[in-house]
């Protein structure tokens, strides 16, 4: 495991594979504790599965062995913030993005931000709103509760701040119905099918992206193989051409 400090911010990341392969961001499931050991043990697990490429995994901050300080101006966007500041880090300039769960919103938030460096996205049963935030507001509470005693400059009020910010919104939460529509990023669709990734969700971002391919049955055995064939066949149709540049010279 790997750190990379930006200004208080300590991000744990490990990055393996050719470093001349095509980079892929990997954003681990796990609600608030999103971490690189959230993938292990999911019917596809990309820190292992993807031969010649460059892959790069982090701990999200204040998850994992990540650590940021709390403030009532935190949201979605010191995510994304992070996120890009580690791929400049390590001059990965263009690159796949591969989430599960929370990591949905996080894909978005990236193509938003920098959609000419996303060449590609795949999302595993992404987070989103319906009829279910009570959820989310106390999956906060519970990761909240568990880190609060390192966190001495954070008062009541920038708790509550950072938790409207995460989940107050609508939708996927960090994208609207208009940002799905309006995407023209390459994107792979794994659909989700319990309530914290609800079908209806994942039904209406296929129904509104201009450029998705979705998957409705990936999770029983009988399908992990077809899984893993599907995200490589869709990451190497994205691939950038043969002698384009892909990281920063």
């Amino acid at each position: 495991m790997a750190e990379f400090v930006r200004g208080e911010t300590t991000i744990h990341y490990t990055d393996s594979g050719p470093k001349n392969g095509v980079p892929v961001l990997l954003i681990a499931p796990g609600g608030m504790r999103s971490a690189i050991p959230m993938w292990s043990g999911k019917p596809w697990d990309p820190t292992r599965d993807l031969d010649g490429y460059r892959v790069i995994a982090m701990d999200q901050r204040n998850a994992g062995e990540s650590f940021a300080p709390i403030t009532k101006d935190d949201g979605w966007h010191c995510y994304t913030a992070d996120q890009l500041a580690l791929m400049d880090y390590l001059g990965a300039e263009r690159f796949h993005v591969v989430g599960m769960c929370i990591g949905g919103p996080y894909v978005m938030g990236l193509i938003r931000a920098a959609p000419d460096r996303v060449l590609s996205a795949v999302m595993f049963q992404p987070i989103g709103l319906h009829n279910n935030r009570e959820v989310f507001l106390q999956l906060f509470d519970d990761w909240a509760r568990e880190i609060q005693d390192e966190h001495p400059e954070a008062d009541q009020e920038a708790w509550r701040a950072f938790r409207q910010a995460m989940f107050g919104g609508t939708y996927m939460f960090n994208a609207s119905e208009e940002d799905i529509s309006a995407c023209d990023t390459p994107m792979l669709l794994f659909m989700g099918d319990d309530i914290y990734h609800p079908q209806a969700v994942s039904r209406d971002i296929a129904s509104r992206a201009r450029n998705l391919t979705f998957v409705e049955h990936w999770k029983a055995p009988e399908h992990h193989d077809s899984t893993h064939g599907e995200i490589v066949r869709f990451l190497s149709k994205h691939d950038p051409s043969p002698g384009s540049d892909v990281d920063r010279p």
